[in-house]
């Protein structure tokens, strides 16, 4: 990447991380539906000093960073209660502390002091403010860096707070579902249990076959009619044939592109932006409308396929399916490819911003995500993914080179049998739920598979609209945390 390249893409970078915190500031003082009044979560933001690199005292020195944290202690029974503890993950903490209301509801129950720390190189921790994503500088972004972030946090606040016998619990979703289960394994002495939501740890360590995601994916919308998904594949036969014949400004009319597409790396992008509108639906979807990773409206799988047998017009129908995710607004007149999707060292999409750079080179490095369609299990053009790839584009992005089964090595894969107290929800409608465990493995790794569950749909708060499976996987889960805590005050 070129000088000038690369200053053009941090300026618009930092826009859209200005963009992402003001989101941020204006979800702080918003109501959320599911909780009375008297119940809703009053977090404080905080910064805690925290080290810079927990394995090297030469390198840094003592070099420290300020990792920012939210903290209510509006439930807990002050030195006695437990601690409840979110392992922040690729994003701005705010945005799941607020996408994230079972905690709160039963830290109520449990009369427990929360906590949901930030990841370091996300949000606003940022060991080296602008810097944070220069090399070498980032290569302080590792997991075991964050655990140990967190292992550390959660030592001195409870020192800090007259905690020190109180049992900690922590919890997370997707990526910060993995960060708990490693947490458990790492710090048996810290934490007493883990309630891991949709965490693909098993798929993200190498494990599976690499089709299986977007299979699943493909599986949402087919389940709710064949016909959709024959749609959706017919829509991008159709683009196909158009971009052979280089009908460009065809593409470009139905589709509503901003600018023409003159090339066959355009139309790649434009698939792969096309992939991600369609995997975004399948996480997110809810049985109510959300404002988490944009705006969905309830049930967006069905929205979707509705669109896309709206009429005869399959291109047109995929550019107003695409608009769910892209122009939930209505305000854009037309798509940008270049902006609207970034591709990545994560096919399945790494977002936009600082957050998107900071997961990048974690799919780069420790986080395994070769994933491929192929238009033979999936609905989706051919798209590869390959180890190849992903060595020829990190050795370029970063100068890095992806150490395969790193994860699988550090934290055991599917060799979980010793560990214990770990929770593993799963919603069938998830694509990433086959990623990780599905069946309990011990009397303390239990799985729960939530019907008709949506993305770690078990980690937000309670809703009108919730189906009898998530609100029985909750009562479990709460029930399991309960008898962990107990246990917790014998070892404490």
């Amino acid at each position: 990447m070129t000088t000038e390249i690369f200053a053009f893409v941090t300026i618009i970078l930092t826009l859209l991380q200005e963009v992402q915190g003001l989101s941020s500031r204006y979800f702080q003082s918003t109501k959320h539906h599911g909780f009375k009044a008297e119940h809703e979560p009053q977090f404080t933001e905080k910064y805690f000093t925290q080290i810079l690199d927990h394995f090297n005292f030469n390198s840094m020195g003592d070099g420290a960073y300020q990792q920012r944290y939210l903290i209510t202690d509006q439930y807990w029974k002050r030195g006695y209660g437990p601690v409840f503890f979110y392992t922040g993950n690729e994003g701005d903490i705010w945005d799941f502390a607020l996408n994230s209301g079972f905690i709160t509801e039963l830290a109520a129950q449990q009369r427990a002091l929360v906590i949901f720390a930030e990841h370091r190189y996300y949000g606003k921790s940022l060991p080296f403010g602008e810097e944070s994503f220069n090399i070498p500088q980032v290569g302080l972004l590792t997991v075991e860096q964050a655990l140990a972030d967190y292992a550390v946090m959660i030592t001195e606040l409870k020192r800090q707070l007259g905690a020190t016998a109180c049992p900690v619990i922590v919890f997370g979703g997707s990526y910060g579902g993995m960060l708990s289960v490693y947490m458990r394994i790492r710090y048996p002495n810290i934490v007493a249990g883990a309630l891991a939501a949709s965490a693909p740890i098993l798929s993200t360590a190498g494990m599976g076959d690499s089709r299986q995601f977007f299979h699943d994916v493909t599986s949402d919308f087919e389940s709710y009619a064949p016909e959709c998904r024959d749609a959706v594949r017919g829509a991008f036969l159709r683009l196909k044939e158009l971009a052979e014949h280089q009908d460009y400004s065809r593409i470009q009319a139905d589709l509503s592109l901003c600018k023409t597409p003159s090339s066959p790396k355009d139309i790649h992008q434009l698939n792969g932006l096309l992939r991600n509108a369609f995997t975004m639906m399948a996480m997110m979807d809810y049985p109510y409308s959300t404002h988490f990773m944009g705006n969905m409206p309830a049930n967006p799988v069905k929205v979707a396929c509705d669109t896309m047998l709206s009429g005869p017009d399959l291109l047109v129908n995929l550019r107003n399916t695409a608009a769910i995710v892209y122009n939930s607004t209505g305000e854009l007149s037309c798509m940008d490819l270049y902006s609207l999707y970034v591709e990545c060292a994560d096919p399945t999409g790494c977002g936009l911003g600082f957050n998107s750079m900071a997961w990048d080179y974690q799919a780069c490095t420790e986080v395994e995500l070769c994933y491929e369609s192929n238009n033979v299990t999936d609905m989706f053009p051919p798209m590869a993914f390959t180890e190849r790839d992903r060595e020829v584009y990190c050795s370029k992005r970063w100068a890095v080179i992806p150490r395969p089964n790193w994860l699988k090595t550090q934290f055991w894969g599917d060799a979980l049998t010793t560990a214990s107290n770990i929770i593993f929800s799963n919603g069938d409608l998830d694509p990433w739920a086959n990623g990780g465990v599905r069946k309990s493995l011990s009397s303390s790794l239990i799985a729960i598979n939530i019907s008709g569950g949506a993305h770690h749909l078990d980690l937000r708060e309670s809703n009108d609209a919730d189906p009898a499976s998530v609100i029985n996987a909750r009562k479990t889960e709460a029930d399991l945390i309960a008898q962990w805590v107990k246990m917790g005050r014998t070892r404490v």
